[in-house]
């Protein structure tokens, strides 16, 4: 048996000294105050051996099911975008289309649910993302909040998914009250489109648009009528005008380029919805989409800083990185 002393001795006293420390606080989960008081130690010194303990690795805290690699992603994004929220969810070659759109709007419902005070004013766009986040949405509680439609409504041959029954349902949820919408996203005229937003009935809702506490929105890919709830309310000139603009996105049925630039002209003029710089204005203003068709959108809008947090999914994230010449790519791909 060796005898242990002198330098030997006080390293063996030290090292059972930090693993006394680590086990109480970490274990038994005693606070450091009364670890302090237990061992006759002052409570600053308490802190520095926990500390230690880490450093040396008599300690090692594993936490399940966290994606560090996807936390690192969403931390750089953050930080590039100066973002106040973000959260990628992960994706998987395997999975279908039906379970990332699953993983996305449990993720919307997570945040909406963690997000929702006491009298807040909620301004709502909408979409088959929006209508499948609400119904994940559960344990419902009052909060006095007022809900609103950011844009106007699809036609009257896509009504699936309208704004109003948004707006409704989340009212329902949360105990609220809601405001409608009675016209159209996008008018036949101008003079139709500004008769509507002039009106009386109207002027309800762009007040409550300016006092928005929380936008909640979809941003749409590249021009496509395919499962559009409202595009079919685009003419054919409109089309060829957004192609000749290099058109890449909507959000609130706005488009913008691939720098973010609104495309303002005849469609513009015609379509009833939230301005963009206005909605850049809003306190907490989220935007709910994935998929890499839609990555130059949602790149174009965190550019542009209209959106201030953002729920996407790898592939999206992916795409970003790569359409931004991002430095952080060969770093995440490593």
């Amino acid at each position: 048996m060796i005898n242990r002393t002198g330098g030997n001795q006080m390293k063996d006293d030290k090292y059972k000294l930090l693993s006394q420390v680590a086990y109480l606080y970490f274990i038994e989960d005693i606070s450091q105050q009364k670890i302090s008081e237990k061992l006759g130690i002052y409570r600053t010194t308490i802190s520095r051996l926990i500390k230690e303990a880490r450093e040396k690795g008599i300690v090692e805290i594993n936490v399940r099911d966290f994606d560090t690699k996807i936390y690192a992603l969403e931390t750089h994004f953050q930080k590039k975008y100066h973002l106040k929220f973000i959260q990628i969810v992960p994706t998987d070659a395997v999975d279908s289309d039906q379970e990332k759109d699953e993983g996305l709007s449990r993720a919307g419902a997570a945040f909406i649910k963690q997000r929702l005070e006491i009298n807040l004013i909620i301004g709502v766009s909408w979409g088959r993302t929006h209508a499948q986040t609400i119904g994940y949405i559960e344990n419902r509680r009052n909060t006095h909040s007022v809900f609103v439609p950011i844009v106007g409504g699809p036609s009257h041959v896509n009504t699936r998914y309208h704004v109003n029954t948004l707006v409704y349902e989340l009212a329902r949820k949360f105990g609220g009250s809601s405001q409608f919408v009675n016209a159209t996203v996008v008018q036949e005229s101008k003079a139709l489109k500004e008769g509507i937003s002039q009106s009386k009935y109207f002027s309800e809702l762009h007040d409550y648009w300016s006092r928005l506490d929380l936008a909640i929105v979809g941003i749409g890919g590249k021009l496509t009528v395919k499962d559009s709830q409202w595009r079919d309310l685009i003419t054919s000139d409109d089309y060829e005008d957004l192609e000749q603009r290099e058109a890449i996105g909507d959000c609130c049925c706005r488009f913008v380029d691939r720098d973010g630039k609104v495309l303002k002209g005849s469609l513009y003029e015609r379509t009833i919805g939230m301005d963009l710089t206005d909605l850049s204005r809003v306190p907490s203003s989220v935007g709910i989409a994935r998929s890499k068709p839609k990555a130059k959108a949602i790149w174009a809008m965190l550019k542009r800083g209209y959106i201030n947090s953002l729920i996407t999914d790898e592939a999206a994230a992916l795409e970003n990185l790569k359409i931004s010449d991002d430095l952080y790519l060969p770093e995440y791909l490593a």
